[in-house]
């Protein structure tokens, strides 16, 4: 659903309890199924699964560093 520009958005449609916590679970877990696609790319010649692998290695760590830390390199989550 979309919304008008200026129009206010109800409370019970916008995500209230999410937090940096649950972020943080996501770039766990970007991590790890980074790391199991990188090793399966490789172990099956597969070059397209390899290289995503390693981009959500690297956006993930990126995420969680952000998050944890407060450094950001291109903006603000």
């Amino acid at each position: 659903m979309r919304y008008k520009e200026g129009e206010i958005i109800p409370k019970e449609q916008m995500a209230v309890h999410a937090s940096d916590d649950m972020l943080l679970l996501t770039a766990v877990l970007g991590v790890l199924i980074g790391i199991a696609l990188t090793v399966i790319g490789r172990k099956g010649h597969q070059m397209w699964m390899w290289v995503w692998g390693i981009g959500l290695v690297v956006c993930s760590v990126y995420l969680g560093v952000s998050l944890q830390f407060g450094i950001t390199l291109f903006g603000h989550f």
